[in-house]
């Protein structure tokens, strides 16, 4: 085990020049799973970290629940551990747990009151509020596809064209279940503070995909551009869901910008000669250095404690 044990709490850190290349060169779509893909196993293998660190640490401690002999000196020996670390472990893990609740905890909740608020309208895929607050969004679940949700506030501020755009967009949401990939970065945050440009970069590149699919579907890409610009000015200070599952609206300019440039290609990986490129090789690289650190070291504390412990 060793130092390598540690390498998968700072790993993290190679993945933080993908976190904003992604969002330059990279499709939304290929950076949206790049960047949670990468997130989600570097939190797991950070996770495991902690995990064996406290095992490993506290095998010694009085009161421990471990086997007595994981304490043997001849087992230590084989073993390094730090007992600082491993206390500190402790405390570290719990904070982990708590955080991931409450994330989880708050999106049941807010889905759940979302639902509720909208039980009595008529079961459509599109639920119109009279609300004279201009705000929409995503609601997954609640049926096949989940609704979006809208109210009639913020139709009354857009061209009938534009309204289709939003109606693209929101609709993208749900079908590519960007709510996942949002709670999932959001967790990962949880487990490692690291990831937290990764989570940021999820949350943009979410946005960017369900853009470029409503121009896709309606056909121009300066319409979708006008109503998200529009529906940004007669939104503001509207307090909305903010939570992991629901999609954030995002740096507005950068979006609009991007929609007035040519659309993305759809290259599934990025070339090995450009910086976006060296980047998702250098993410790529940490996330198995770290899958492989917290492997090798999981199962090498399991075999030698395994064999220290009488059947």
């Amino acid at each position: 085990m060793g130092v390598f044990v540690l390498l998968p709490l700072v790993l993290p850190l190679t993945a933080w020049p993908i976190a904003r290349l992604a969002e330059l060169h990279l499709h939304p779509r290929t950076a949206t799973r790049l960047l949670t893909g990468v997130a989600t196993v570097m939190a797991v293998c950070s996770s495991v970290c902690l995990g064996l660190l406290m095992v490993v640490g506290t095998a010694q401690l009085p009161g421990n629940p471990l086997p007595d002999d994981w304490s043997d000196p001849e087992v230590r020996a084989t073993v390094p551990y730090d007992e600082v670390a491993g206390k500190a472990a402790i405390p570290a893990l719990l904070l982990v747990v708590a955080a991931c609740g409450r994330v989880l905890w708050r999106h049941r909740r807010v889905r759940r009151r979302a639902h509720r608020a909208l039980a009595g309208l008529p079961g459509t895929e599109v639920a119109v509020l009279p609300d004279e607050a201009p705000y929409a969004y995503a609601l997954p679940g609640g049926g096949a596809r989940g609704r979006v949700v809208v109210t009639t506030a913020l139709l009354a501020a857009l061209e009938p064209a534009e309204r289709r755009s939003l109606f693209a967009h929101e609709r993208a949401h749900l079908a590519a279940r960007h709510h996942r990939f949002l709670l999932a970065a959001q967790l990962a945050t949880c487990a490692n503070p690291f990831l937290l440009p990764l989570r940021t970069a999820v949350s943009y590149t979410t946005e960017r995909w369900a853009d470029e699919e409503a121009a896709r579907i309606v056909g121009s890409r300066r319409v979708v551009a006008r109503a998200i610009g529009k529906a940004a000015l007669v939104s503001r200070g509207t307090p909305g869901l903010r939570l992991a599952g629901f999609a954030a609206p995002g740096p507005v300019p950068r979006r609009v910008a991007a929609l007035l440039r040519p659309a993305p290609a759809a290259r599934s990986w990025p070339s090995a000669f450009t910086a976006a490129g060296i980047a998702a090789w250098a993410a790529a690289a940490g996330t198995a250095a770290s899958a492989m650190s917290s492997a090798n070291s999981a199962v090498t504390m399991v075999l030698i404690l395994h064999a220290a412990t009488p059947l």
